[in-house]
């Protein structure tokens, strides 16, 4: 297995990328740029993601490959089910995650429930390689999770899968939450030309037919009362609530990139010019 990108950051998608900062802010730097050359060199010969485990099989410098074992607890079956209905809850989630694309407010909606989506701490981690260096994470591991980050480029559901929910029974769990928030008797819901029937929006509820309960943006404005049109012409392009904040960033100092890069060549400025960059980032950081 050889690293996709050849050169520069790895890393894609915003939930690779942010896998990969999120190690980083763990000090973790310098010790994950050691194998990144081995993952491009594809040392990393197999990769496997469980629930909860992540295992792979990396050549070193001896002739026999290196075991790499990155642990990760996984949600429990009550907090994904609380996780599975706030994003049925919306549609907004339920096609983006079945068109297989995770959106940036998918680790918001973690976070709410209690349980970040990425690791929050290193000692969540737990890290282990048969090589004989002493260093966590050593260059296997660093070459491990460089590839695991292109492994959920390729398939974000890997992620959440490392959680401990697949992609088959998280959708599956969508379809059902969603079809049974719009369509509580299970049977479809005559409208159009072709039955003759009125549009339900307009005829309204029949005596023997169950009220559908409010599902997405319709459980917002459910309780927000009636308002004229000419008294709400200035807030027309307004939101009627408040927008949720976008997902927090994660604060990292000014100095992450250059501790990531190491030192330039000697032929364009070496260690001094390390530090005269060291000196402006730190004053545009203060501006």
């Amino acid at each position: 297995m050889k690293a996709r990108s050849t050169r520069g950051a790895i890393g894609v998608s915003w939930w690779s990328r942010r896998f990969l900062e999120v190690l980083e802010s763990f000090a973790l730097g310098t010790r994950l740029t050691r194998g990144r050359s081995y993952a491009r060199r594809g040392q990393v010969l197999r990769l496997d993601v469980t629930p909860g485990r992540v295992e792979a099989t990396v050549q070193g410098s001896r002739a026999e490959p290196y075991r790499v074992g990155i642990e990760l607890p996984v949600f429990p079956a009550a907090l994904w089910e609380r996780v599975e209905r706030d994003l049925a809850a919306q549609a907004f989630f339920s096609a983006r995650l079945l068109a297989g694309d995770l959106p940036a407010e998918l680790e918001e909606v973690f976070a709410d429930a209690g349980a970040p989506l990425f690791p929050s701490g290193v000692a969540e981690l737990t890290q282990r390689c048969s090589c004989p260096d002493f260093a966590v994470p050593c260059k296997h591991l660093a070459a491990t999770f460089y590839l695991l980050a292109e492994a959920f480029d390729a398939d974000p559901f890997q992620l959440l899968h490392w959680r401990g929910r697949g992609r088959a029974e998280l959708l599956d769990r969508l379809r059902a939450l969603r079809a049974g928030a719009t369509d509580p008797a299970g049977t479809p819901e005559p409208s159009g030309p072709d039955t003759g029937a009125p549009d339900a929006a307009v005829a309204g509820p029949t005596p023997n037919e169950k009220p559908v309960p409010a599902a997405g943006a319709a459980r917002v404005l459910a309780g927000l009362p009636a308002i004229p049109l000419d008294e709400a012409v200035d807030r027309f392009w307004l939101p009627p609530v408040p927008l949720p904040d976008r997902p927090p960033t994660l604060a990292t100092g000014p100095e992450l990139l250059l501790r990531q890069l190491g030192a330039p060549a000697p032929a364009i400025g070496g260690p001094g010019l390390l530090e005269r960059l060291r000196r402006a980032y730190r004053t545009f950081g203060r501006s």
